[in-house]
C-alpha cells in the first residue's frame, strides 16, 4: 500500500524532460511564446513582471550590477535585445534632453555614480516616481552626509595607526575671495575636511597657525616635534615663475603679449583675419597671474611670428578700420618690434625648463618630492646650456631659483 501511494505521488510531479531550457537573457514574454509554440496551448497569458518584497533581498546592488556588466563577455544579439536597443535609445534621448535643459556638463556621464543611478532606475522598473525637490534638498541630502561621515571612520582609524598630513590649498575664486581648503592625506587617500574664507585677513603665520590649530589643537613645533611643514612644490614653482616675471624685460614682454592677444580676441573681425593667416589655429588666451599659461601663449605667438607679421602687413589689415585706430597702431608696432621677438626667445629659454618641472610636480602619476631636486638641477643645466654658459644672461634667474 505504501509503494502504491508513493507511485501516485510521483505521477503528480511535473515532467521536465519536454521543457526547453531557457537562457539568462530570456524574459517572461519569451517564456510564454515558447510554451504556446511547443504545446499549441494558448491558455498561457503574458503578465507584466511585478516586483515584491522578496526582490529587495535577491536583487543585486546597482553598483555590483554595473561592475558585473563591465566584466561580462558580449552575447549574441537576440530579438528581445533588438527591442531593448530601441527602448534604450529613447531613454538616452530623454536623459540627454534633461542634461541640455539643466545645463549639466557632458562629462557628468563619466562619473561612476551616473551609471549606478541609471542601473537603480532600471531595477525599479516601469512607473518610478522621480524624487521631489524636498526629498533631494532635505532627507536625501542628510542621508548622504551621514553616509560620508560614516565612511570617514576607516580613514580616521588609518590616521591613528599610521599618522596623516594636513594639506592647505589657498586659491582665489571668481568673486576675488581668498579661500583655503584643508585636506587630510594618508596612505588610504586624501579627504577634504573644510574650506575657510580667509578674505578678511592676510595669510600670515599666526593666522595659519590658528587655522591649523583647529585640527591639531596644540603648538605645531614646540609641543608636536613629529609634525613637519612641507610647502606645495607646484605652488613654490608658480611663485618662482611669478618672481621671474617681475624682471622688467620679461614683465614688459608678457604685458605686450597680453595686449596683442586681448586686442585680437575682443574683435571678431580680427579673429577671423588671424584664422585666415594661421590656418584656423588659435592663440592661447592668457591669465595675467598664471605664468605657465603666459609661457604657452608666448610659445604660440612665437610659432606664428611669420603669420602675424604677414597679417599686419597685408591689404586686409591696412585697408581695415582697425589699422586707423590708436590701439590698432599700437598692436601693429608690437608685432613689428624686433626686441619683442628677441625677448620672447629669451623668456622661452628660461620658462621652458621650469614649466616642464612644474608639469612634473603638478601631476599625480609619481610623487614629486623624490624628483624635484634632480629636476631643478636639470632645468638649471638646460637654461645655462641654452645661453651657451654665458652666466651674465641667467645669473639673476638662478638667484631667484636658489632662494
Amino acid at each position: 500500500m505504501q509503494q502504491k501511494a508513493s507511485a501516485k505521488t510521483l505521477d503528480k510531479l511535473p515532467d521536465h524532460e519536454d521543457v526547453e531550457i531557457l537562457g539568462d537573457d530570456e524574459d517572461e514574454d519569451d517564456v510564454g511564446t515558447i510554451l504556446r509554440g511547443s504545446k499549441g496551448n494558448s491558455k498561457v497569458q503574458k503578465k507584466a513582471r511585478t516586483k515584491g518584497p522578496i526582490d529587495l533581498y535577491f536583487a543585486k546592488s546597482a553598483a555590483k550590477a554595473v561592475q558585473d556588466r563591465k566584466n561580462s563577455k558580449p552575447k549574441q544579439t537576440t530579438i528581445n535585445e533588438a527591442c531593448k536597443k530601441e527602448l534604450r535609445k529613447k531613454a538616452c534621448k530623454d536623459i540627454a534632453r534633461w542634461m541640455y535643459d539643466a545645463a549639466i556638463p557632458f562629462n557628468a556621464v563619466n562619473y561612476p555614480s551616473f551609471q549606478v543611478m541609471v542601473e537603480s532606475i532600471g531595477q525599479f522598473g516601469i512607473g518610478m516616481k522621480a524624487p521631489s525637490f524636498h526629498e533631494v534638498r532635505v532627507p536625501l541630502l542628510n542621508e548622504e552626509v551621514a553616509e560620508v561621515k560614516n565612511s570617514l571612520k576607516s580613514y580616521k582609524e588609518e590616521w591613528a595607526k599610521y599618522g596623516c598630513s594636513i594639506m592647505a590649498d589657498g586659491w582665489t575664486d571668481k568673486k576675488k575671495r581668498t579661500l583655503i581648503n584643508f585636506l587630510m592625506n594618508s596612505p588610504k587617500g586624501t579627504v577634504f575636511m573644510e574650506s575657510v574664507d580667509a578674505s578678511e585677513y592676510s595669510k600670515t603665520g599666526d593666522k595659519m597657525y590658528d587655522l591649523l590649530n583647529r585640527f591639531v589643537e596644540r603648538l605645531l613645533e614646540t609641543k608636536c616635534p613629529h609634525l613637519y611643514w612641507t610647502p606645495c612644490a607646484a605652488h613654490c614653482l608658480d611663485l618662482m615663475l611669478e618672481d621671474i616675471g617681475k624682471i622688467p624685460k620679461i614683465h614688459n614682454t608678457i604685458k605686450r603679449a597680453v595686449t596683442l592677444n586681448g586686442y585680437i580676441y575682443i574683435r571678431p573681425g580680427v579673429v577671423n583675419m588671424l584664422r585666415h593667416f594661421t590656418g584656423e589655429r588659435e592663440l592661447i588666451r592668457p591669465a595675467v597671474t598664471r605664468f605657465a599659461t603666459a609661457f604657452l601663449t608666448l610659445q604660440r605667438i612665437h610659432k606664428h611670428k611669420a603669420n602675424l607679421r604677414k597679417m599686419f602687413t597685408s591689404k586686409e589689415w591696412t585697408k581695415s578700420k582697425w589699422a586707423k585706430e590708436l590701439s590698432g597702431k599700437k598692436v601693429y608696432s608690437i608685432v613689428m618690434m624686433p626686441t619683442f621677438w628677441t625677448n620672447i626667445v629669451y623668456i622661452l629659454k628660461i620658462f621652458g625648463p621650469l614649466v616642464r618641472v612644474l608639469r612634473l610636480v603638478d601631476g599625480e602619476k609619481m610623487p614629486a618630492m623624490g624628483y624635484i631636486y634632480e629636476a631643478m638641477d636639470r632645468a638649471k643645466e638646460a637654461i645655462a646650456k641654452s645661453f651657451d654658459e654665458n652666466e651674465e644672461k641667467y645669473r639673476i634667474i638662478f638667484e631667484i631659483i636658489d632662494k
